[in-house]
C-alpha cells in the first residue's frame, strides 16, 4: 500500500465505526499558552477532556500532524541517528468522548491491523499498565482481559507508570494506556531472541506503532489522582511506523513517505543514500527536518529568534550543518527540496501547495543567512585555536561561539578533532546547564488546582455588545512565576472581556464588588476554551455578584486599531495587487503590527497610496456589517478572506467595512469615522518574501504629529530660526558635503607625500619588493596610495595597517606578475593576517583588505605579513 492508500483507509475504517473526520489542526498552535506546537493528536481536543467544551460528536478521527522538539516530547537530538524518530510527524488517531471505552477501542484497533491492514498477528505484542503502589493504582485487567480475547496472554506484557500511564502534563487527565508493538526482525533473529525481551528496549526493529489512551482521571497538582466524570479514549499511531510495517521495510525512512525526498537530496548533492553512515544519518536529518520546517511556515509561524520562530529556526539550521558537513554542501539547497514535497503531501494537506512559493523563499534565505553565520564562526574558531595554549580548548570559549553567533557545538567539536585539538565539553555543558536553568528559572509557572464555586461548563462571552456586565465568580486558581509573581486567574460565568486572539491583546478592567472592593484584571487570555482573567489579587467574596467593567478607552483603541488592518489589509491588495496576504498581525491598544506576502520594498509613493486608502476608507465612514455563527464555507463563498494560520470552525464571525470582508474574531469599531486617522510609521522586511508595516490610529496619530511637530521646533531652534527650515539644513549638508571634499583632498595630498617616504622603506627579501607599514590614513586613502605605489614600483608586495577610530584596518596589495609567479593571494593572506586584529576580510587575488576590533594586532600582523615572504 502506498502512503496516500494508508492513510485514507485509517480515515475510511474509523468513519464505517460512525466516526465523523476531522481536519488536522494547524502544527503550530496559538491559542494555547502551555504549547508551542502540537505534539499529540488529542491537542486539539483538549477542552474536550478537560470539560470547557461540547464535541459536536462524540466519536472522531483524523490524521493530525505534529511537531516534537522541546519541554516534555523532544525527540530532536535522535532525529537521523536512528531510523524511526520524526520531529514532524502524522498520528493517526481515533478518539471517544465519553462513548464507547476499553473494549471497542482495543477490538477496533485489533480488526484494523490485522484483518484490514493485514499485519501477521505474529509479530505483534501489547502492553498494558501494570499498576502502582505508590499511587494506589492496580493493574489494567480490564484491558487484559480484553486483550485476550485477540492476542495469546504471552504477547500481553506488563508495562510500568512510564510506558503506561499516559498524562496530559504535570495535572490534567491522565489514564492507562495500551501499547501496540510489531517486530520486523527475521525470523532468524526472533528464534534467538523473543521480540517480549525486547518491547521499550529502544530495538530499531521492535517499535511501537499505537497507543490507547484510556482516560479515567484527573491529576491535580498536589499531585493526587481524582476520578473523572466520564471517561474517554484517546489513541495515537505513527503514520511513518505504520507505512514500515505495512510496505515491509525496517526504516521509516526506506517508505514512500520519505523515498522521493531522499532521492532529491541524493541528485542535489551527488552523494548516495546507503554508502556510509555518516552520509545516511546527514540525508535522514534534512528528509526529516525539512518537512518540519515546510509545515511550520505552512501553518503562520515564520522562522525568528524567539519562540516558536526560533524552535524552527533550530531545526531547520540543524538540517543546514549536517548538509554542511557531511554532504559538503556551501551553497542554499535545502529550499529545492519544497517542490517535491509540496507533490508529495500536497493532496493531504492543501496548505503546502497554497504556500508552496513563500516555503520555498523563506527556507533559501534562512540557508543563505545561516550559511554567512558558519563563515563568520569559522574565522573565530581559527582565532580561539590559534590562540589556545593547549590542545584542549575550553569549553567557555566554545559556548560563546554557540550562544552569541549561533555556532553549532557538534560544528565546533569536530573541526578540533581535524585540526588535532579536543574540547572540554565538561565546561561547555556546565555553560548549557547555567543558561537552560536561568531560563527554565524565569519561565516556571506554579498552576494551582481549580477552585470550582459553580458547576457552569458554558461561559458565554458578551464583549462584542457590553463593556460592562453582573458577573459571578465559577472558578479560579493560583499561578506564581518569577516574572509575574502571585497571580489568579478567573473565570466568570459570563464576561465582556474579549481574551487574547487573532493578533489583538486581551482586554484589561476591573471587578467591582456590592461593597465597592475593587479587583483590577490586568490581562484577558483564552485557555482550552476558557476566558481567563489575570488579577494580582483575589476578590474577599468570591461568592459575590461582581460588576465587571472592561477599560473603554483601551478596548476603542485596539478596536480601532483592528479594524485598520482589515482597512490596510484591503489596502495593500488594491495598490499592490491581490498577489498579497496577511502573514500575521499584532493589534494593540498604541500601534497595530501587519505582516504580508509581497516579493520587494514598499516604495514611499505605494505606501502613501495605502496610507490614503486607508484614509479614504475612514472618511467614507463606512457601517460595521457583522453576521455570527455563519457556516465557514458560505462565508468563504460571500468573499470573506481567510487569514494565514488560523483554526476556524464550522461557524464563524465575518467582519465587513464596505468591500473588506474577513474572517475574524476580534473587537472592531461600529464606524471606520471612528478610527479618525491612520498613519504608517515604517515598512520593512521579516522574511524572504514577508514585509512588515507598524502603523497608529486614533489619537495616537495625535500623540505622533505632536512629537513630529517638537522635534521640528528643536531642529530650528538649533538652527537660530531661519525663515526656512528645509532651505538652512539643505545649506548645513552642501557646508558639510564641501568640508568633506576638502578633508579628502588634505588626505589625498598626505598620501602624495607619504608615498615618497615609504618608497625609500622598501626591503628586497627574495626578489621581492616589501613595504609592511602602519600608516595614519582611511581604508580609501590607503587603497589610493597602494594602488600608487604599485604602479610605480615591479614585483611589490605591500601591507599597510592602520589604527582608524578605534578599528583596526589592513590593505594587501601584490603585483599581478608575482600574484602569477609565485602562487600569492592578497585574499587568502588578508583573511589569515585579520586574524590578528580579531577580524576578517578578503579581495581579489592582487588587493584585499580587512577590519577588525582590536588595533594592538596591527604589528603582529605586519610582521606575520614579512613572514610570508621569507
Amino acid at each position: 500500500m502506498t502512503s496516500q492508500d494508508i492513510r485514507k483507509t485509517f480515515l475510511e475504517f474509523f468513519k464505517s465505526k460512525k466516526h465523523s473526520i476531522v481536519t488536522s489542526a494547524p502544527m503550530v498552535i496559538k491559542d494555547d499558552p502551555t504549547l508551542m506546537f502540537t505534539n499529540a493528536g488529542m491537542n486539539q481536543f483538549k477542552e474536550f477532556f478537560l470539560g470547557n467544551g461540547d464535541p459536536k460528536s462524540s466519536r472522531v478521527t483524523d490524521t493530525q500532524k505534529c511537531l516534537r522538539v522541546s519541554g516534555k516530547h523532544n525527540d530532536l537530538e535522535e532525529v537521523g541517528i536512528d531510523t524511526y524518530h520524526h520531529t514532524m510527524f502524522e498520528m493517526l488517531g481515533n478518539w471517544s468522548f465519553g462513548d464507547y471505552f476499553k473494549e471497542e477501542a482495543i477490538a477496533w484497533a485489533w480488526e484494523l491491523l490485522t484483518e484490514v491492514y493485514k499485519v501477521n498477528k505474529d509479530n505483534l505484542y501489547v502492553t498494558i499498565f501494570e499498576g502502582d503502589a505508590s499511587e494506589g493504582l492496580e493493574r489494567d485487567t480490564e484491558a487484559y482481559d480484553f486483550w485476550k480475547n485477540h492476542i495469546s496472554e504471552d504477547r500481553i506484557l506488563n508495562g510500568n507508570k512510564k510506558d503506561n500511564f499516559w498524562e496530559m502534563g504535570a495535572q490534567g487527565p491522565c489514564g492507562p494506556c495500551s501499547e501496540i508493538h510489531v517486530d520486523l526482525r527475521s525470523k532468524e533473529e526472533k528464534d534467538k531472541v523473543s521480540g517480549a525481551e525486547l518491547v521499550n528496549e529502544d530495538h530499531p526493529q521492535v517499535v511501537e506503532i499505537w497507543n490507547l489512551v484510556f482516560m479515567q482521571f484527573n491529576r491535580k497538582a498536589d499531585g493526587s489522582l481524582e476520578k473523572l466524570p466520564a471517561q474517554h479514549v484517546d489513541t495515537g499511531m505513527g503514520f511513518e511506523r505504520l507505512c514500515m510495517v505495512l510496505q515491509d521495510k525496517t526504516s521509516n525512512y526506506d517508505t514512500d513517505a520519505f523515498t522521493p525526498l531522499i532521492k532529491e537530496i541524493e541528485t542535489i548533492t551527488a552523494t548516495t543514500y546507503g554508502s556510509s553512515e555518516k552520509t545516511d544519518i546527514a540525508i535522514r536529518v534534512i528528509s526529516d527536518h525539512v518537512r518540519a520546517v515546510a509545515f511550520s511556515i505552512a501553518d503562520g509561524q515564520l522562522p525568528s529568534n524567539t519562540g516558536a520562530g526560533y524552535v524552527i529556526r533550530r531545526i531547520l539550521r540543524r538540517g543546514i550543518r549536517y548538509g554542511f558537513t557531511f554532504l559538503n554542501t556551501k551553497e542554499p539547497f535545502i529550499y529545492k527540496l519544497v517542490k517535491t514535497l509540496t507533490k508529495q503531501m500536497g493532496d493531504a494537506y492543501p496548505e503546502l501547495v497554497k504556500q508552496e512559493n513563500l516555503i520555498y523563499n523563506v527556507i533559501k534565505e534562512e540557508e543563505s543567512s545561516f550559511l554567512r553565520t558558519l563563515d563568520q564562526g569559522l574565522v573565530l574558531l581559527d582565532n580561539i585555536i590559534e590562540k589556545s595554549k593547549s590542545k584542549e580548548i575550553s569549553g567557555k570559549k566554545a559556548f560563546e561561539l554557540y550562544d552569541t553567533y549561533g555556532f553549532p557545538i557538534d560544528l565546533t567539536s569536530l573541526i578540533l578533532r581535524e585540526r588535532g585539538f579536543s574540547l572540554n565539553e565538561a565546561e561547555f555543558d556546565a555553560e548549557l546547564k547555567k543558561q537552560r536553568d536561568r531560563s527554565r528559572e524565569a519561565t516556571k509557572t506554579e498552576t494551582g488546582d481549580w477552585v470550582t464555586l459553580i458547576d457552569d461548563a458554558e461561559q458565554e462571552f458578551i464583549g462584542y455588545d457590553h463593556l460592562e456586565a453582573q458577573v459571578k465568580l465559577t472558578r479560579y486558581r493560583k499561578v506564581e512565576n518569577k516574572k509575574d509573581g502571585e497571580m489568579y486567574q478567573l473565570v466568570f460565568n459570563l464576561t465582556p472581556f474579549y481574551a487574547e486572539g487573532g493578533g489583538q491583546v486581551g482586554d484589561k478592567g476591573y471587578l467591582e464588588s456590592p461593597d465597592g472592593d475593587v479587583v483590577y484584571i490586568v490581562d484577558t487570555k483564552k485557555e482550552n476554551n476558557l476566558v481567563v482573567h489575570f488579577t494580582k489579587n483575589l476578590p474577599k467574596h468570591p461568592e459575590a455578584t461582581f460588576k465587571a467593567v472592561v477599560d473603554s478607552k483601551q478596548r476603542m483603541r485596539s478596536a480601532s486599531n483592528h479594524t485598520a488592518t482589515h482597512l490596510l489589509h484591503q489596502a495593500l491588495r488594491s495598490v499592490l495587487g491581490t498577489h498579497v496576504e496577511q502573514k500575521g498581525s499584532m493589534v494593540h491598544s498604541g500601534n497595530l503590527r501587519f505582516d504580508f506576502s509581497h516579493f520587494s520594498k514598499v516604495s514611499a509613493e505605494e505606501l502613501t497610496q495605502v496610507e490614503d486608502f486607508v484614509n479614504a476608507r475612514i472618511r467614507e465612514q463606512l457601517p460595521l456589517e457583522e453576521q455570527r455563527n455563519i457556516p465557514h464555507q458560505k462565508a468563504l463563498d460571500e468573499g470573506a478572506i481567510a487569514l494565514f494560520g488560523e483554526k476556524y470552525g464550522d461557524a464563524v464571525r465575518t467582519i465587513r467595512f464596505g468591500k473588506s470582508m474577513e474572517l475574524c474574531g476580534g473587537t472592531h469599531v461600529n464606524n471606520t469615522s471612528e478610527i479618525r486617522h491612520f498613519k504608517i510609521i515604517s515598512e520593512g522586511a521579516v522574511a524572504s518574501g514577508i514585509r512588515r508595516i507598524e502603523a497608529i490610529s486614533n489619537d495616537a496619530v495625535d500623540t505622533y504629529y505632536a512629537k513630529q511637530n517638537q522635534i521640528l521646533e528643536d531642529v530650528k531652534s538649533i538652527l537660530k530660526n531661519p525663515q526656512d527650515t528645509v532651505k538652512a539644513v539643505s545649506s548645513l549638508q552642501e557646508e558639510n558635503s564641501e568640508l568633506k571634499k576638502q578633508v579628502e583632498q588634505l588626505l589625498k595630498d598626505k598620501a602624495k607625500h607619504l608615498k615618497a617616504e615609504l618608497k625609500q622603506e622598501l626591503e628586497t627579501i627574495n626578489g621581492i619588493n616589501v613595504l609592511a607599514k602602519e600608516i595614519d590614513l582611511d581604508a580609501g586613502s590607503m587603497k589610493d596610495l597602494a594602488f600608487e605605489i604599485g604602479g610605480e614600483v615591479d614585483n611589490l608586495f605591500l601591507v599597510f595597517g592602520s589604527n582608524h577610530n578605534g578599528k583596526a584596518l589592513l590593505s594587501c596589495y601584490i603585483s599581478k606578475n608575482l600574484v602569477t609567479e609565485k602562487d600569492l593571494n592578497a585574499g587568502k593572506i588578508i583573511r589569515d593576517l585579520g586574524k590578528h586584529i580579531q577580524g576578517g576580510g578578503g579581495g581579489q587575488p592582487f588587493f584585499a583588505t580587512a577590519g577588525g576590533k582590536n588595533p594592538d594586532g596591527i604589528s603582529a600582523a605586519l610582521q606575520a605579513s614579512k613572514d610570508i615572504i621569507k
